[in-house]
């Protein structure tokens, strides 16, 4: 379950607050731009004044990193959850939200892999070097699995909202034959 507040605080005119809260977010507190808009995703059991808090805290830490510029993907696990939540909301009707998104190293024969059952997403270190449209479809690849745990119709028309999707799976064909690795680019 989530539900969302909007706010606008008097400091900040220029922009709004959208805050997030999520069942199955425990801990970790992550905020990222979406237009005008910061958003601020935590665990729905935070109090008004941890939210307040938190959305604070996080408003500065953006504000100094500069307005509306979300850390790039590969920069950390907190980075992809952020892009994960921008991808589910442009894609997946912000449906799919994981509790976790991870580095993982390297994968012996997947991009990436989802556990819908506790809502985590591994992804390996090897895509830290392809284009962001790659990664982007990966993550909604995997986003679809916490909705479509299965390689289904289903899944594949949500997974196919991504106006890359073939074009990423032959770039990923392409790469895995080029580099040996036999990993299949659509799972």
């Amino acid at each position: 379950m989530r539900g969302r507040d909007t706010t606008n605080p008097s400091d900040t005119p220029e922009h709004k607050v959208e805050v997030r809260r999520s069942q199955r977010r425990h801990r970790t507190v992550t905020a990222y731009w979406d237009e005008d808009t910061l958003v601020v995703l935590i665990p729905a059991r935070m109090t008004r004044a941890e939210e307040k808090h938190w959305v604070a805290e996080m408003q500065r830490k953006l504000l100094r990193k500069g307005p509306r510029q979300a850390a790039p993907p590969k920069a950390s696990d907190e980075a992809l959850l952020a892009r994960c939540a921008v991808l589910s909301a442009k894609y997946l009707d912000g449906k799919a939200i994981p509790a976790s998104v991870r580095w993982v190293p390297p994968m012996r024969t997947r991009w990436a892999s989802c556990t819908p059952v506790d809502a985590t997403i591994r992804v390996s270190d090897r895509l830290r070097r392809v284009p962001a449209w790659v990664l982007d479809y990966v993550l909604v690849h995997e986003l679809a699995h916490l909705k479509e745990p299965g390689h289904n119709a289903a899944f594949w028309e949500l997974v196919r909202r991504y106006p890359k999707t073939e074009r990423a799976i032959g770039y990923l064909e392409g790469l895995s034959s080029a580099a040996g690795w036999g990993i299949a680019a659509e799972d």
